[in-house]
């Protein structure tokens, strides 16, 4: 796609008036350029604000009627800050900015990390459903989630490898996603595994429920 280059001047004296027709001509593109702004602008701001919270609400639904339990749907949605860290810390490393292509990623990201506390707070369930106490399905459960949360995150961060060292027309919108994505996976990952558990056991359950899970002497 060519690029170009708009290159404005001011011309003084008589000689301006010679120039008006043509510079009538260029007064168009003028305009087209300064929509073509307002419409980047305006991409951003969904990208950037409206449609995040967007998605949150309608994940924080999907959750709710799949677990019936607003805890257990708030504790899967808390993956989302574990992912952000990571992504933005990403940034600021390689020295990347918050543009559109990175808030795309921030939004592939929110999926996976729901993804992966979907695959953690559903087996904390099962466990608990055959009996076993709370305290050993946080441990057990994270134990045997282990591999299957790993698997999830190094097939998406192995795919955008390629992206992250990209070099070429188009690396940087590339680029800033891939960062985002993978940062996000590293943090999100660790943190599920350590602190979802944690928070599980704590908040998972009502306090009637989570005495009747108490191990009985």
């Amino acid at each position: 796609m060519p690029r170009r280059i708009v290159i404005a001047a001011v011309v003084l004296g008589a000689a301006g008036l010679a120039l008006a027709p043509a510079l009538g001509a260029t007064a168009l593109d003028t305009v087209q350029f300064r929509a073509a702004a307002l419409v980047l602008v305006t991409l951003g701001f969904w990208a950037l604000v409206v449609l995040p919270e967007f998605i949150t609400a309608l994940i924080f639904f999907l959750l709710f009627s799949t677990f019936g339990s607003v805890r257990q749907a708030l504790l899967v949605l808390s993956n989302i800050p574990f992912a952000m860290i990571g992504g933005i810390f990403g940034l600021l490393v390689s020295g990347e900015y918050l543009s559109v292509p990175a808030s795309v990623g921030f939004i592939a990201l929110l999926g996976i990390a729901v993804l992966n506390g979907v695959v953690m707070v559903t087996y904390f369930n099962q466990l608990l459903a055959r009996g076993m106490s709370l305290a050993d399905v946080v441990v057990e459960g994270a134990k045997r989630r282990l591999r299957p949360v790993m698997m999830t995150a190094s097939i998406a961060a192995f795919g955008l490898v390629p992206m992250l060292f990209a070099s070429g027309p188009g690396s940087e919108v590339q680029r800033p996603l891939a960062i985002v994505v993978i940062g996000g996976l590293l943090s999100s990952t660790a943190l599920t595994l350590v602190l979802l558990p944690i928070l599980f056991r704590r908040y998972g359950l009502a306090p009637k429920a989570a005495n009747l899970e108490k191990p009985r002497g």
